[in-house]
């Protein structure tokens, strides 16, 4: 066996290792961290497409890092690898939300509010909270008494709140994070 040949193999090596090590530790990580990193080490949303993604982007990563690393091939492989799990999880986790969207009927985001796609934009402000309905409200897809009704919030029924609008007589109403409806502010009040 050559020089030549026992570094590549080395280094390969290392980039599985750390492939490995990045699919083992990213179910223990993705609790604690999956909030601040936006999913990258754990997806909200169901299917396989996160771990291919990562032991995709892990092993073209330690290629591209041994390609790209100049004297030491055997921790530009192992960066490589560990960045490019990182970014194939990523972007795996990402085409699993868009298909569970999809499935879902659609969400977009809207003033960095998740919404149905049945709801309609409006400018608003993040809120976070617990309301509850005074008396049986409707819940509809617009912040104006003109919007189509999309369902009711039933007197005393306490709801989850994710934005008010602007001028502060709508309240966005969320299921799992999601707004639903919209709901008039002076018929609600928080829990």
């Amino acid at each position: 066996m050559t020089i030549m040949t026992a570094t590549k193999t080395i280094s390969l090596s290392l980039a599985m290792a750390a492939t490995a090590l990045t699919m083992v530790a990213a179910p223990t990580a993705a609790s604690a961290m999956s909030q601040k990193l936006g999913g990258v080490v754990g997806c909200d949303a169901s299917g396989g497409k996160q771990e291919v993604g990562a032991v995709l982007g892990g092993v073209l990563g330690a290629v591209a890092g041994n390609k790209l690393a100049k004297h030491d091939r055997g921790t530009g492989t192992a960066i490589g690898a560990v960045v490019g799990a990182g970014a194939g999880s990523y972007a795996g986790c990402q085409m699993q939300k868009s298909r569970a969207a999809n499935n879902a009927g659609g969400v977009y985001t809207s003033n960095g509010i998740r919404v149905a796609s049945s709801v309609e934009a409006a400018p608003m402000t993040k809120i976070k909270g617990k309301y509850v309905a005074r008396s049986t409200l409707n819940l509809r897809s617009g912040a104006s008494t003109r919007a189509q009704a999309l369902g009711s919030v039933q007197a005393g029924e306490t709801f989850q709140a994710l934005g008010r609008t602007g001028d502060g007589k709508w309240i966005l109403v969320g299921q799992d994070g999601v707004g639903v409806g919209y709901v008039s502010s002076a018929y609600v009040y928080r829990a």
